[in-house]
């Protein structure tokens, strides 16, 4: 059985106020660094300037898409993208991100958590609503803050209550899936050092998730692979910004490299 906190569940405020939070991190290692044409260790093809404006364009994007409401699509990009892009200049292209995060956070307050709008998710269980977009945004801005520290040679841990509940969110909203897993059915689970754990059942069902508790009796024996770490360290795993030798792990570790290289979209 697994010993596991009671899950706290963040609410629409909570992702408003670490939405804030986060960008203002951003903005902060962006402004700390020494120039803007550096590269970014996690995303060799891209210099600082070049990370900084593709998330600050994903934030408009998202404003764009809560601003909408319900859709069967997202908003043409010249909604959201004027295609001046952003300015190169440092205090201007800061000036600029902070825009951007003011649109987002306008758009989210102005839709409250219940709007209906369009997702990408619509195959999992988290639901289609500006809500889900304000929860989904934290970890996205968590750790693209994490990659500018990166760059400036120091990186700072995701905040506890950012990682437990994003890696919540990647394992329902991402993970969760009825597409079917086209390899063998494997089970996944995850531990959390700070005192939750996830886990993922991989079949021809699809993907299912589910958080696991002392009383929910689940045989740690069907376990075909485990990983365990801080919850910060999870997320940066799961995006790829971490190997999975930073964490401890048993079981077969082949199933992490399927999970990696699927794409239920296709």
């Amino acid at each position: 059985m697994v010993e596991n906190r009671v899950h706290r569940t963040l609410t629409f405020s909570d992702h408003l106020r670490l939405i804030d939070e986060r960008s203002t991190a951003f903005r902060a290692a962006v402004a700390a660094a020494p120039g803007l044409d550096v590269q970014v260790p996690t995303h060799p093809e891209r210099t600082l300037f070049d990370l900084v404006q593709h998330v600050g364009l994903a934030r408009r994007k998202s404003a764009a898409i809560v601003a909408a409401g319900p859709a069967d699509a997202p908003p043409e990009k010249s909604v959201w993208d004027d295609g001046t892009g952003a300015p190169r200049e440092r205090e201007a292209l800061l000036a600029w991100w902070t825009e951007s995060i003011e649109q987002l956070t306008s758009a989210l307050r102005t839709a409250g958590p219940d709007r209906r709008c369009w997702t990408w998710w619509d195959d999992s269980p988290s639901p289609q609503t500006s809500g889900a977009w304000a929860r989904r945004q934290v970890p996205e801005i968590a750790v693209y803050t994490y990659d500018v520290q990166l760059t400036l040679g120091a990186p700072q841990p995701l905040p506890d209550e950012v990682a437990l509940d994003g890696f919540d969110d990647c394992q329902f909203t991402l993970c969760a899936t009825t597409v079917a897993w086209p390899h063998d059915p494997a089970v996944v689970d995850y531990h959390a050092t700070e005192g939750h754990s996830w886990r993922l059942r991989l079949s021809r069902d699809g993907a299912q998730v589910v958080r696991l508790t002392s009383a929910a009796g689940e045989d740690p024996t069907t376990v075909d692979v485990s990983a365990r770490g801080t919850a910060s360290d999870l997320v940066l795993f799961f995006y790829g910004r971490i190997p999975l030798d930073s964490l401890e792990f048993e079981g077969d570790r082949r199933v992490f490299d399927q999970l990696a290289a699927w794409d239920p979209s296709v």
